[in-house]
């Protein structure tokens, strides 16, 4: 009886040390927050911003004038079915954005007049203990219309090769993470954005590189 009992608390202890913490990862509810993620601009693929624009909540002064929203189609590039979201995040307030690392689920994107909405989830974030005092989070997106790029790891490196568009909301604290005693709370503070290329140089801006400091080395031998 004594062994089971030790057993009993052990798994206990251990179902504990695993337990994540929980968000709503939904970027429009009513009263809460309504942001919108956009496809690249159509003139300049590789503008990138993020803001609130006046239908937002909280409202903001972003001009998304001239970008199209993810999910005006359901399938094909920057369509519902085919762009891709995810949390990153990391323990604790104010956590520096380059130490956010993917955290949950991923989930796609609403069609019509929710077009640049996510399908809300309730999200579990490895790694973010539950019932934490607060997290750090930041929403990704990325084209996976390819199939291709089906988790943030995969994506990142296309995104920095050129080939997808991705964006990222920014960071933002999360206070009162949900677990065995508090809700899962809205991701209050996040802000819209849009998927953008990367503007990576042309091979011919490498060779330019090149010629230039073929020409210094010369010039400073020549000294």
């Amino acid at each position: 009886m004594k062994k089971l009992a030790l057993a009993t608390l052990a798994l206990t202890c251990a179902a504990g040390a695993f337990a994540q913490g929980t968000v709503t990862f939904n970027n429009r509810v009513t009263g809460a927050v309504i942001t919108h993620v956009y496809a690249p601009l159509a003139g300049n693929i590789y503008a990138h911003k993020t803001g609130n624009g006046s239908s937002d909540t909280a409202s903001g002064t972003t001009d998304w004038t001239g970008y199209g929203l993810v999910g005006v189609n359901l399938a094909g590039q920057y369509g519902a079915s085919t762009t891709f979201a995810q949390l990153l995040g990391a323990n604790g307030a104010g956590q520096p954005e380059g130490s956010l690392t993917a955290r949950g689920q991923t989930t796609t994107f609403r069609t019509g007049g929710a077009a640049g909405n996510t399908f809300g989830i309730t999200d579990t974030l490895e790694g973010i203990t539950k019932d934490s005092a607060a997290a750090t989070l930041e929403m990704v997106a990325w084209d996976n219309s390819s199939g291709q790029y089906s988790t943030w790891a995969q994506a990142s490196v296309a995104w920095t090769a050129g080939l997808i568009a991705a964006g990222w909301s920014g960071a933002l604290t999360v206070n009162a993470i949900g677990g065995d005693f508090t809700t899962p709370p809205n991701l209050v503070g996040l802000q819209s954005f849009n998927l953008y290329f990367n503007p990576i140089p042309e091979p011919t801006s490498f060779a330019l590189a090149g010629l230039g400091a073929a020409a210094m080395l010369i010039m400073r031998r020549r000294k």
